[in-house]
């Protein structure tokens, strides 16, 4: 049942429920509410940016190729819905739309589990299992992306790990806001604009970093601008700073 919907096209409800074949007598309900299964498969309808007919306002988004969803508020890690989705019979088909008016969804395509965060309600970041078709999505919170990336070569649960904001501004009082491996300024290149504007690296693989853990600002962190934050994540575990410095000074010699 898997090629019955096209990657970027738009379906209703009702498309959907004829292409399903959906009785009359098991259409609405809970295909109206966020997710619901069908035979052996889940679909999803979120809503992104924007609350929906129940006046819930999650924060479902796509970070680059990941689709961060959250589940209803009344389902936990370990309600018999979630654990019939972490572990389908089927195939996991992910709509969005980004108006609660709006009928039409697009289709993204097959959704498998990256990592799973044992929060409330809880989060799922989902990747696509036909990437040829699907179209990349802006990355706007490269951070968040970064910590998703850590261990995503198998399904996990993690603990919620939130990035202290005040380690961040001591880590930049102290290195600046110029990027540690390429020396690039924000503020240099795009004036006022720019001002004040740098993404901050961890050295510390977050898979390593416990609830109890305590980042140093100095020790832990660098400033790094988005292009070398993404060249130092191209390997697992990450490439050093003094690495990527290496393979740029090689390319310029």
């Amino acid at each position: 049942m898997s090629n019955l919907f096209v990657v970027g096209n738009k379906y209703s409800r009702k498309d959907v429920y004829k292409i399903l074949d959906v009785p009359v007598e098991k259409q609405g309900g809970n295909w109206n509410t966020g997710y619901t299964k069908f035979e052996d498969d889940f679909f999803i309808f979120a809503n992104i940016n924007s609350a929906g007919r129940t006046g819930h306002d999650y924060n479902n988004k796509f970070i680059g190729d990941y689709f961060q969803w959250f589940s209803k508020n009344s389902h936990g890690i370990n309600s018999p819905t979630l654990k019939s989705i972490l572990n389908p019979k089927g195939e996991i088909y992910i709509f969005t739309r980004d108006n609660s008016k709006e009928l039409m969804f697009t289709y993204h395509g097959l959704g498998e589990v990256k990592l799973i965060e044992n929060s409330h309600p809880v989060r799922i970041l989902w990747s696509f299992k036909d990437h040829e078709n699907r179209t990349t999505h802006p990355t706007e919170e490269n951070e968040l992306l970064e910590e998703y990336y850590e261990g995503t070569s198998k399904r996990r649960i993690v603990n919620t790990y939130e990035r202290n904001p005040e380690a961040r501004q001591k880590c930049i009082d102290h290195y600046g806001l110029s990027c540690t491996v390429c020396n690039f300024s924000f503020e240099n290149k795009y004036g006022v604009l720019g001002k004040e504007y740098i993404q901050v690296h961890h050295l510390v693989e977050l898979n390593q970093i416990g609830k109890k853990y305590a980042v140093d600002p100095i020790k832990d962190l660098r400033p790094v601008c988005p292009n070398c934050h993404a060249m130092l994540h191209r390997k697992k575990p990450a490439y050093s700073i003094e690495e990527l410095k290496d393979v740029m000074l090689h390319l310029n010699s």
